[in-house]
């Protein structure tokens, strides 16, 4: 997809939709989180993300913490920092221990320079004016705060995206089908260094390239399930383009003994 519809763009950002189905719970996002298990090589986010914060004291906010992976690490690691974790949905917050509260990106629940770090993993691209979050996330860091974010790449797992078009051409029988909705593609990594320079000064970009390898299609089919929030941005018949995504899958598991798929990723460091 190389220009972003309006129509994926609401979809993407709908309140209602992150709130009351993607993110109701954390189920989906723990399917997606889950395939990289048999990543390779394996990164450690959580353990990368402390690193980066090795030199801050005092207070972090985790800002779309989703259902708490890296607010229990630093709560874990790093017992001395004051850690508080917000997120727009209020159920995917149900099982992640405190302190934490329900807040938009955009209009964030703290006073201006009254954090020593702010981090916003893998959630701007879920934010309708990320310009507006970048600089919340600038304005409740003190002048020697740091910021780090994290997002996708532009050609994160197109093995994925070549099996869904497949499976959903097979669906509608219409050779390739349309291709599944991009949730990072508003804010991929090429794109991200833009939004966050027009804050900050300094923003380095840390690539995490690897190769996930299954041989079972179980993982795999559980994260294209994960996407059932948009299911009617697909216009395909989506559980049918699943099941028949997974059949395609067995047989290329038989034949081959596994399936590959090339992920990149990477966290984005910000400094004044």
């Amino acid at each position: 997809m190389n220009e972003l519809s309006a129509a994926h763009d609401a979809a993407v950002t709908d309140r209602e939709r992150l709130t009351r189905s993607a993110y109701i719970g954390d189920r989906d996002l723990a399917a997606r989180q889950s395939l990289y298990r048999w990543q390779t090589p394996r990164y450690d986010l959580p353990g990368m993300v402390a690193e980066q914060l090795s030199d801050v004291r005092g207070r972090v906010v985790d800002v779309g913490c989703g259902n708490g992976t890296f607010t229990q690490r630093l709560r874990r690691d790093r017992p001395d920092l004051a850690v508080l974790g917000l997120d727009l949905a209020p159920g995917i917050l149900d099982g992640v221990s405190g302190p934490v509260a329900v807040a938009d990106a955009t209009r964030l629940p703290m006073a201006t320079a009254s954090c020593d770090a702010a981090l916003a993993l893998h959630m701007l691209y879920h934010v309708t004016d990320i310009g507006r979050a970048v600089s919340e996330l600038s304005r409740v860091v003190n002048r020697d705060g740091l910021v780090i974010a994290s997002t996708n790449s532009d050609g994160d797992k197109a093995e994925l995206d070549e099996l869904w078009r497949r499976a959903a051409g097979d669906v509608l029988g219409s050779g390739k089908g349309p291709a599944r909705i991009s949730l990072s593609a508003r804010f991929s990594l090429e794109k991200a260094p833009v939004f966050l320079g027009e804050e900050f000064g300094h923003v380095e970009t840390i690539e995490l390239p690897g190769t996930i390898t299954v041989r079972d299609p179980a993982p795999v089919i559980a994260h294209m399930a994960s996407y059932r929030a948009w299911a009617d941005q697909h216009d395909v018949p989506f559980d049918a383009t699943v099941e028949r995504a997974r059949a395609i899958l067995v047989d290329r598991i038989a034949r081959h003994g596994a399936f590959e798929i090339h992920c990149k990723g990477g966290i984005l460091v910000c400094r004044r």
